[in-house]
């Protein structure tokens, strides 16, 4: 059992004997390792359907199959995880490759990027990346264009940039060691760990650098509350929703 946890099984639509014993017989090799499992029957629209559940059972982490890009022919199914993702009280975790058996995760990448969730993005991607036995966890700080604010027009204006980067990258490895330092030696001690600065916009520049390090699992701070201004200018993880580059694990 990767996370010692009870497993709860959501279907939306109304309880069968049949249906049951479908799943009965799809769990059964995962009983002999001591899968306990829940059933829930909830008839409905999907979306509240799901919800309801994760508020009614506590759900700690909700799981979920995703598609790796929305288009107009599958927007819909795309669109239900995107709604449940905004509005879940839990963490969430997308999948986008899901397979009958198990391809190891080799590669995590989490942001490190200065908020007040990324501590606990990067505790879980710790202790998620050693369960699943990983070998590579690298965290990300993303670093926007505006916090360098140099306009550069000369070599002098250059070397101004490039230091100030420099001062920003140091104090982004400060923030980040001070992190990983509390985190127990029991989930750190298999897992090669570095750290990358990458400069960009939020959410998108992430993305794309976990598709291109070709990354098992990107860990993200799952989005806050949702509003008017939200709706104008989309949270970073907006990015990562419309075109999910990996698995996805969102903290809540």
């Amino acid at each position: 059992m990767l996370f010692e946890s009870k497993l709860i099984l959501i279907h939306v639509g109304d309880s069968s004997e049949e249906k049951t014993a479908k799943f009965q017989e799809i769990l059964a090799p995962f009983f002999i390792d001591g899968l306990t499992v829940d059933i829930v029957y909830e008839p409905g629209e999907p979306v509240t359907s799901i919800l309801k559940t994760v508020r009614k059972k506590k759900i700690d982490l909700l799981i979920l199959g995703a598609l790796k890009r929305e288009n107009f022919f599958k927007y819909y199914v795309g669109s239900i995880a995107r709604k449940i993702t905004r509005r879940a009280k839990c963490s969430v975790l997308l999948l986008i490759n899901p397979s009958v058996e198990r391809i190891k995760c080799k590669h995590v990448v989490v942001n490190g990027l200065k908020d007040e969730k990324t501590e606990q993005a990067i505790k879980a991607a710790f202790f998620v990346g050693s369960a699943l036995q990983a070998e590579q966890l690298i965290i990300v700080e993303e670093i926007t264009q505006q916090e360098v604010a140099i306009s550069i027009n000369d070599d002098k204006s250059l070397r101004r940039a490039n230091l100030k980067k420099e001062k920003l990258r140091r104090q982004e490895d400060s923030r980040i060691n001070t992190i990983v330092a509390s985190i127990p030696e029991k989930h750190k001690k298999d897992l090669a760990l570095r750290t990358q600065p990458i400069f960009g916009k939020r959410g998108y520049t992430i993305g794309h650098y976990a598709q291109v390090a070709r990354a098992d699992l990107l860990v993200m701070n799952g989005p806050g509350k949702s509003g008017f201004l939200d709706r104008l200018f989309p949270h970073d993880i907006e990015h990562i929703l419309t075109e999910l580059p990996t698995d996805v694990l969102l903290v809540q």
